[in-house]
């Protein structure tokens, strides 16, 4: 399932085609499509098609370009649309476009912040447009909400540390199909540090076609081209854009899209086993505080699976390169179902990993590193600290003696033969080349992460 955030299939170039077109974006597995209103006739214009089709959803905007359009009683009409259609999702287009200057500089400020006001009064998001005029259009955001702003910065073409200050506000980011030309490769190097947990996909149709189809007009169709090449970029199967970008726009826009939770749960090529939400540490920087979410899967478990459903919910262990014990909890919690569902794997001759805190000793009152050898082929513990004070300050343990017990418990898994990989994260005060040490001298391997990365 893909969802197109951003097109314009009011516009006339589709008059003739429109139901086609809809058709074929449908077959193409673009399930949604976000229509923009980018004028005053624009955004009637949208809202009706929204009315018309099920899959499509409107926004109330006008483009920058048309700043010197918005009155007080076009504001009015589009906040009096915004409390009764309950398929609008968002504001937008709106914010600074100064390439052209269609409209001068101040009424686009004045206009952009009454936009703003708009949004944050019907609780939608925002989807910007900025052309040249990058610091002023963050400056204007900041100062009207100065909080974590809600939206997309759609069509992005700048560098990459304005992606980074777009990500620090709070934005989502949307790269049209000019990511595909052939003399994109500046703007694909800065495409290569966007995280995949705030992309979202826009064809901007009709413009901006895809290099294989450039020259003609562009539709929702072509998005499985952008998949294709943020797949490239980003070290993911396109299933994993399409599910990742489907929820990140669900989230955004509100679609109504179900999410059900899951419990065996693929990334690229490797099937994770999520058997429980239960951990023995509170750790500042999980993910858990934030969402339920990981690559676009629901990981909050309504009830802890037995060992017989995990084992069914593989299927045929062979489509994937391992299966992985990894969920939102620590899995030797429930030893006796890593141990059931791995003996059954091992039949197979599947390859067998398991992440975990390291906890397992003292969760179990006993040594548990024999119990495993034969069953997990991998075990990637997460040390995150090199010493005991800045463990107990950033993973809160709930067990005494945590952070010796993790140490003991990597070096007994070594000791039976399996392979042992040690895991820190760059959290403030954290010696990583200390970190390195450590495992090394257990005997084990060594892998920094990174915060905020997360699958």
């Amino acid at each position: 399932m893909m969802i197109d955030t951003h097109c314009h299939l009011d516009f006339h170039e589709f008059d003739e085609d429109r139901d086609v077109v809809l058709d074929r974006a449908f077959k193409a597995g673009v399930e949604k499509i976000v229509n923009i209103g980018s004028s005053v006739e624009g955004t009637r214009r949208s809202v009706e098609l929204a009315k018309r089709y099920p899959q499509v959803y409107a926004t109330l905007g006008v483009h920058p370009h048309h700043a010197e359009t918005v009155t007080d009683e076009v504001i009015a009409e589009l906040r009096s649309l915004g409390k009764e259609e309950r398929k609008i999702v968002a504001i937008g287009e709106v914010g600074l476009d100064y390439y052209r200057n269609l409209s001068p500089k101040e009424a686009q400020i004045a206009v952009f912040k009454k936009f703003i006001r708009l949004a944050r009064d019907l609780n939608l998001p925002l989807v910007l447009h900025g052309r040249q005029a990058e610091e002023e259009i963050l400056a204007v955001l900041k100062e009207e909400w100065p909080k974590e702003a809600r939206g997309v910065m759609h069509c992005f073409s700048g560098d990459a540390d304005f992606l980074k200050r777009c990500l620090d506000v709070g934005l989502y980011v949307s790269f049209t199909c000019n990511l595909t030309f052939k003399n994109a490769g500046a703007l694909r190097e800065v495409a290569k540090a966007m995280p995949v947990e705030r992309l979202l996909l826009e064809t901007d149709a009709p413009y901006l076609a895809p290099q294989a189809v450039r020259g003609q007009r562009n539709e929702p169709a072509h998005l499985s081209y952008l998949v294709e090449e943020w797949s490239s970029l980003l070290g993911l199967s396109k299933n994993d854009v399409e599910r990742i970008t489907t929820h990140n726009a669900n989230r955004l826009f509100k679609l109504g899209v179900g999410e059900a939770p899951t419990i065996a749960y693929r990334i690229r090529d490797s099937l994770y086993l999520n058997i429980t939400n239960r951990c023995t540490n509170a750790c500042d920087f999980c993910i858990r505080a934030k969402t339920d979410f990981v690559k676009g899967h629901n990981l909050k478990l309504e009830r802890e699976p037995s060992a017989d459903e995990l084992v069914k919910a593989v299927g045929d262990p062979k489509r994937y390169k391992e299966i992985v014990f990894c969920g939102y909890g620590e899995p030797t919690l429930r030893l006796d179902v890593v141990k059931a569902v791995s003996s059954e794997l091992k039949k197979m001759n599947v390859k067998v990993r398991m992440v975990t805190n390291g906890h397992g000793d003292l969760i179990n009152s006993r040594k548990i590193a024999k119990e495993l050898c034969g069953l997990i082929d991998r075990v990637s513990v997460s040390l995150n600290a090199d010493t005991k004070e800045l463990y107990d300050r950033y993973c809160k343990p709930q067990l005494a003696g945590a952070y010796e017990a993790i140490k003991s418990f990597i070096k007994d898994c070594v000791a039976t033969g399996m392979e042992v990989e040690v895991t820190c994260l760059d959290l403030a005060g954290v010696d990583m080349k200390k970190c390195e040490e450590i495992a090394k001298s257990l005997g084990a391997k060594f892998r920094p992460r990174f915060l905020g990365v997360v699958g």
